[in-house]
């Protein structure tokens, strides 16, 4: 049997295909039409509030009656002190004048206009829907939390950057391991925004795989089935993708940037904490090198909610130069086909493959 059916049977899937959360991007669409290939879908709710994460749990329970993973940001929220409070009046008036410059109008928000919300009242929802599986990125979750959510039957899956990270989440009881390398598109999953370890994910995973014992997903440079088997030949027991989704009809990314990222070229793929204050990859273009390695960037969340209004903007006018667009470094031909038609054109490609090498 070519697919590994650890996690496929505590999840209560049939294929250990995980559809990558990208907050921004998918949609309750999106997990639903992963879900109805018989993968994992994920519903992106990131930091949105308890009655927001509702509204789009019950708007995909209306797509699919397949489970389907919750997920959710855990970072810590940086103490706001008097330098912070400087740099934020500076920042937003570098940013609005870099958007006049550039003819775009926006005003952007005052740091007490700004809501910054922890986890719990997500996790509470979460409990409260019904949802049994629950993926979390950007640190651990509390251990009165994971208590909570495992009394409540919810599977927890957390995401690591490193061994040490791995190790912390399998101590303290998270039932699965995403494993994610430098190559996957988007924010890094790292505990530490300011601490990125730059190591690949064929490296990582097989480090990882050596030092815990919970079932490992592996996400960054999944766009084929031979990038797929090669995970599973390092042990990983599932295989998240989003850069192969990217450009699928649920995304919800505009024309404009779907055209981008077909003409995106190795060397413009990079790492950046312009945009959000913690790193993440994406594609680089005017704001990214005027704002990258300034003084202009806060910590996150403050500079992701300070310059949302800003990349909404330019998503408004179809301005390329000032949208955060992620994606990953391997480079395909960004299907438009639906997020089911991809996925399960993906696992045909696996299947055969595996009858071709036996």
């Amino acid at each position: 049997m070519f697919w590994p059916d650890t996690i496929s049977k505590k999840l209560g899937i049939e294929y250990p295909l995980v559809q990558a959360p990208m907050f921004g991007v998918s949609t309750p669409q999106m997990a639903a039409a992963a879900s109805n290939a018989n993968c994992l879908g994920s519903l992106a709710l990131g930091d949105l509030s308890a009655d927001e994460s509702i509204k789009l749990i019950r708007e995909t329970k209306t797509l699919t009656d397949k489970p389907f993973a919750a997920n959710i940001f855990v970072h810590q929220i940086p103490e706001i002190t008097h330098t912070l409070k400087d740099q934020f009046v500076k920042t937003k008036q570098f940013l609005e004048q870099l958007a006049k410059e550039n003819n775009i109008e926006v005003s952007l928000p005052d740091l007490e206009n700004i809501r910054i919300r922890s986890y719990h009242e997500q996790v509470e929802a979460i409990i409260e829907e019904g949802c049994k599986i629950l993926s979390f990125t950007f640190g651990n979750l509390d251990d009165e939390s994971i208590q909570k959510l495992k009394e409540n039957g919810v599977v927890l899956i957390g995401t690591c950057t490193s061994v040490k990270e791995a190790l912390i989440l399998e101590k303290s009881g998270i039932d699965i391991i995403c494993v994610q390398g430098t190559e996957a598109g988007g924010h890094r999953g790292a505990f530490d925004p300011d601490h990125v370890l730059q190591i690949g994910g064929l490296s990582l995973l097989s480090q990882v795989y050596d030092h815990v014992n919970v079932p490992l997903i592996y996400a960054g440079g999944i766009y084929n089935a031979k990038t797929l088997r090669a995970v599973k030949d390092l042990g990983a027991k599932g295989f998240q993708v989003g850069n192969l989704l990217l450009a699928s009809k649920e995304s919800s990314l505009q024309p404009f940037e779907k055209e981008r990222l077909k003409k995106v070229k190795e060397e413009e793929i990079i790492l950046t904490k312009s945009f959000s204050g913690r790193y993440a990859r994406g594609v680089r273009n005017k704001y990214i090198e005027v704002v990258e390695n300034t003084e202009y960037i806060l910590p996150y969340p403050y500079q992701n909610k300070l310059t949302n209004g800003l990349r909404k903007a330019a998503k408004d006018q179809q301005n390329i130069d000032f949208v955060g667009l992620w994606m990953g470094q391997s480079i395909h031909d960004y299907s438009e086909l639906s997020t089911e038609e991809i996925l399960r054109k993906l696992i045909q490609q696996s299947e055969e493959s595996e009858m071709k090498s036996v």
